[in-house]
């Protein structure tokens, strides 16, 4: 009875003391695609992930209610860092819907001119100079950012009434004339000079951004190694961790490294008094695994927490397990092709490629492995698929830039007026005609075999299988078509152990050596997807056709044992993903993972990769999309 009591008082009063406007709240992922798109267009760093903010403690003035109820002490206050954009889940600060949609678009566009500044206490000025930095890049945002300073400065106003401290007084009258005065009055008559009014004093201010310090993003870097060290697949097996559990680790929290004990002073003796352990301070004890803290508590302590404390050793509470794999013996392994090959790889943080980083080593299955026996229903819609493919080849193609056509072909008529203008007189080939040709088309496909692919995909076929029903059907598709294409299969163990499975090169014949490589796929390790792409490219130029794609099969974000977990990863394979189109080659990625959305954009491009939400409709989707890229080639 008193839990029941004490539960719906806790529910009351914190809904009395609650000061927001829940009927216009905005949640971030309903802006999330528009705020990602004006932060790159402002000048926002491409690889920087937009995430929830974590709680911190704030201060200002409170109400009566919000004391007797302990709130109004902790927000998600925007923050920025060389990883991430954390912005708050939910905005209800002002009463209009309008207002809250464009606070998120303005810490979107200040965030992309936000410079951090050395001075310890240059929060003000490091906010102005980015202000008036994105007023200049986005002048459309005026109107909207002046709505917002006035609203916020009005609540201000109302707030300030309750403060009573003189202290807190003169430095909440001296943030409102900063906020009050445009930019470059501010920084042409100094009004930020020496402002370092202690934050616990004042509201926070909703139109700036908290700026966290380098140590911070190091130490969750660090952190991301040591996880990655011990194991893998973490995003890959995202299918296994519930939609609340993702919300929860997206959140971006502030840290600190913690130093080792092994790694002190060895002279330094510790402190003999008694002192109150707590869960804001860090205690390398070995537990066993029956005094492990519940998940849920061990995420609503972290939820309270300032600041989170991450060491490198040890166990973490409710930690996901990754796993070391050894690669099996020689005798149990696939056949090595050749000596392998060293590839380069792009180091994201000096900006520059390591040569020979990476060690590739292509395989072949064993011979003698049963014959691959596709059901019924799989060659049916192999057949189906391949008579689609043959009628696209047999169909005419339009022909451009011709001097005489069927039709107007405009992109060659501005070309043709913008010659005339420029003093030249081309011949005016300015048609387009329907004529049959030889097409010149080159494909390889790329599939990822890692460990990832062992799971099952809406509890119905391993991703595994799927990925080999796919493969069997864009086989058996392109050879009616008769375009030249090659598989490859690839797995990593760090970046030593590259491995790509040789399933079918462009000089073979598709037949039953194929077709039993095909059905022999399993699953394997790592996805080290910049070096498989990398070699996919030199594979494709020793090609003499003309257009030559490369389509990507993949069921998560590249990962590795090593520093290829994260940004490393996902910025080398958007580097590879650029050499490649230099080179003259269109990839194209198609994913079933479910947060692809998050990544593949700034991997390869907008236009540059599909989603399957079915699983089983892998085989389909992969040869319709082939058509639609082929029509446009």
């Amino acid at each position: 009875m008193e839990e029941w009591i004490g539960e719906r008082w806790h529910r009351f009063i914190n809904g009395a003391a609650d000061r927001s406007c829940a009927a216009a709240a905005v949640e971030l992922p309903a802006m999330q695609q528009a705020v990602g798109l004006l932060y790159r267009a402002a000048g926002g760093g491409h690889g920087v992930r937009i995430v929830p903010a974590a709680d911190m403690r704030i201060g200002g003035p409170r109400s009566w209610l919000q004391r007797l109820a302990g709130s109004g002490t902790r927000a998600a206050l925007p923050r920025l860092d060389a990883e991430t954009l954390a912005l708050p889940p939910r905005i209800a600060l002002f009463a209009q819907v309008e207002l809250n949609r464009d606070l998120y678009l303005w810490l979107a566009a200040l965030a992309a001119c936000f410079e951090t500044s050395e001075a310890p206490a240059a929060w003000a000025s490091d906010n102005l100079a980015a202000c008036r930095l994105a007023l200049q890049r986005c002048p459309g945002l005026r109107p909207r950012w002046l709505l917002l300073r006035d609203a916020h400065l009005a609540q201000r106003r109302v707030e300030a009434r309750a403060l009573r401290s003189p202290e807190a007084q003169a430095a909440e009258a001296r943030l409102q004339t900063l906020l009050m005065a445009e930019p470059e009055q501010a920084f042409a008559r100094g009004y930020f000079d020496n402002f370092d009014a202690d934050a616990t004093l004042l509201a926070p201010v909703w139109l700036w951004l908290q700026a966290l310090p380098a140590g911070s993003a190091l130490a969750a870097g660090q952190a991301r190694e040591a996880k990655a060290g011990s194991g893998a697949n973490a995003a890959n097996g995202a299918n296994s961790i519930q939609p609340e559990q993702q919300e929860q680790e997206k959140k971006r929290r502030r840290t600190r490294a913690a130093k080792p004990a092994s790694q002190r002073a060895p002279l330094l003796l510790a402190s003999k008094a008694e002192s109150l352990r707590s869960w804001s301070e860090h205690v390398p004890l070995d537990r066993a695994s029956d005094d492990e803290t519940d998940p849920e508590e061990a995420r609503a302590a972290a939820d309270d927490m300032e600041e989170l404390t991450l060491a490198r050793q040890g166990s973490a509470s409710a930690a996901r397990i990754k796993f070391d794999l050894d690669l099996p013996s020689a005798s149990a392994d696939d056949l090595p092709l050749g000596a392998g090959e060293s590839l380069p790889e792009w180091d994201w943080k000096r900006q520059c490629l390591l040569p020979d980083h990476c060690r590739v080593q292509t395989l072949v299955a064993r011979p003698g492995g049963a014959p691959f026996l596709p059901p019924t229903a799989l060659r049916q819609t192999a057949r189906r698929l391949r008579r689609r493919l043959e009628t696209l080849r047999a169909a005419p193609q339009w022909q451009h830039g011709c001097s005489e056509g069927e039709s107007l072909d405009l992109d060659a008529w501005v070309r043709h007026l913008a010659g005339l203008r420029a003093g030249s007189s081309p011949d005016p080939q300015v048609w387009a005609r329907h004529q049959r040709g030889e097409r010149s088309l080159a494909t390889l496909l790329l599939a990822d075999l890692s460990l990832s692919t062992d799971a099952y995909a809406n509890n119905e076929q391993r991703v595994i299988d799927v990925i080999r029903d796919a493969l069997y059907v864009f086989g058996e598709a392109l050879q009616g078509c008769g375009d030249p294409f090659a598989m490859l299969g690839f797995s990593s163990v760090r970046r030593s152990q590259v491995r790509i499975h040789q399933l079918k090169g462009f000089d073979e014949a598709w037949g039953r050596a194929v077709q039993s490589r095909v059905g022999a796929i399993k699953p394997g390790y790592y996805t080290r997807m910049g070096a498989a792409i990398r070699l996919a490219t030199r594979r494709l130029q020793q090609r003499p056709e003309r257009q030559r794609l490369l389509l990507l099969l993949t069921d998560g974000k590249p990962n590795d044992l090593d520093v290829y977990e994260g940004r490393w990863g996902i910025e080398d394979t958007r580097e590879a993903v650029r050499e490649a189109r230099r080179a003259g080659l269109q990839p194209f990625c198609l994913s079933i993972d479910e947060q692809a959305q998050d990544y593949l954009p700034h991997l390869f491009g907008h236009q540059g990769w599909a989603r399957v939400a079915r699983p089983t409709e892998l085989p389909l989707r992969l040869a319709g999309i082939y058509s639609r890229l082929t029509r446009c080639l």
